[in-house]
């Protein structure tokens, strides 16, 4: 598990910094507990959608891979965090949902894509 801490350690840094963006452009507090509040049900989802990919491809888990584990701990992360702040009361407007959507996807499967396309490259200029 030692060789996956750093792809878990960057979903975890950008679900934050997801957090983080939502709560300065609605000009909330940028500070340890409003963060936390704001950020908890995605990590929870984050968490949920790691033990899913890690489960289902057990051989084959490759935690830098965009597919499936990069879309399957994105989506995860989107429907858990959404249903966890819908029970909570924290609200899951439509736009907040859109939103939501985009940069997750952005953060959690565009990053594990920069990736591969930087060690394809590496690659090829050997």
């Amino acid at each position: 598990m030692r060789k996956y801490a750093p792809a878990l350690v960057i979903d975890i840094v950008l679900v934050v910094v997801f957090a983080a963006l939502g709560r300065s452009s609605h000009d909330e507090t940028l500070n340890i507990p409003g963060i936390a509040t704001t950020a908890w049900p995605f990590l929870a989802g984050l968490t949920v959608g790691w033990f899913a990919t890690a489960g289902l491809y057990r051989e084959k888990f490759d935690a830098r891979a965009a597919v499936p584990t990069g879309v399957l701990v994105w989506l995860c992360t989107l429907v858990v965090g959404m249903l966890l702040r819908a029970v909570t009361g924290q609200g899951t407007a439509t736009a907040f949902v859109v939103v939501a959507t985009i940069f997750l996807g952005l953060f959690l499967v565009g990053w594990r894509l920069i990736v591969r396309v930087w060690a394809r490259r590496d690659v090829s200029t050997r």
